[in-house]
C-alpha cells in the first residue's frame, strides 16, 4: 500500500465473503443491519398504531364485539409484515435504503423477488420471537442462512476493482 491511499480491496479484504456462486461481497456491518432492523420494526409499529386507530374509528362508528376487535388486531399484526414486505422485493425496504444495505440471497447474491414478503415477517415477527424464546431458554434452531444483509456502496468499489458483479 503506497502513502495513505489505500485500496478498498485492501481495506475489506477480511470483511470480503463469497456467495454460494463465488461472487464476493462485503456484508453489511452490524450496526447497519440492527439499525435497518429498528427503522423497518418503527414502521411496523407505526403500522400497527394505523391499524388500531382505524378499527378505533370502525368501532365508534359499529360498536364491534370485543372478540371481533382481537381478532382483527391479531390478523392485522400477522399480515402488516407481508403488505410491507411488498417493499422489499427488491432487498430495500425503508430501513435499508436508509442504511445503505440490500438484503439478498446467500446462494447467489440475487434479489428476493417474490419471497420479500415472507422475509419481511421473519424479520419483524419469527427473528424477534426466537430471540425471546432464546433468552428465555427455549434454544435456537441450527438452519442454515437463506439470506444475508450487503453494504452496497463497498461491494459495488469491490466489483469496480475486477470481481464479477452478482446477478440480478
Amino acid at each position: 500500500m503506497r502513502g495513505s491511499r489505500v485500496t478498498v480491496a485492501a481495506m475489506a479484504a477480511k470483511q470480503v465473503e463469497r456467495f454460494g456462486n463465488g461472487v464476493p461481497y462485503v456484508p453489511a456491518g452490524g450496526w447497519a443491519k440492527c439499525l435497518a432492523w429498528l427503522i423497518d420494526a418503527a414502521v411496523f409499529v407505526l403500522g400497527l398504531l394505523a391499524g388500531a386507530a382505524a378499527l378505533a374509528a370502525v368501532d365508534a362508528s359499529r360498536g364491534l364485539d370485543g372478540a371481533v376487535i382481537a381478532l382483527a388486531m391479531i390478523a392485522w399484526w400477522l399480515v402488516l409484515p407481508l403488505l410491507y414486505g411488498l417493499c422489499l422485493r427488491n432487498g430495500r425496504a425503508l430501513g435499508a435504503l436508509w442504511t445503505g444495505t440490500r438484503l439478498v440471497r446467500v446462494s447467489d447474491g440475487g434479489r428476493i423477488g417474490a419471497k420479500g414478503p415472507w422475509a419481511m415477517f421473519v424479520r419483524l415477527i419469527l427473528l424477534p420471537a426466537a430471540i425471546i424464546g432464546a433468552l428465555t431458554g427455549g434454544g435456537l434452531s441450527d438452519g442454515t442462512l437463506q439470506r444475508t444483509s450487503i453494504d452496497i456502496a463497498r461491494t459495488r468499489r469491490l466489483h469496480a476493482q475486477g470481481h464479477p458483479l452478482p446477478p440480478r
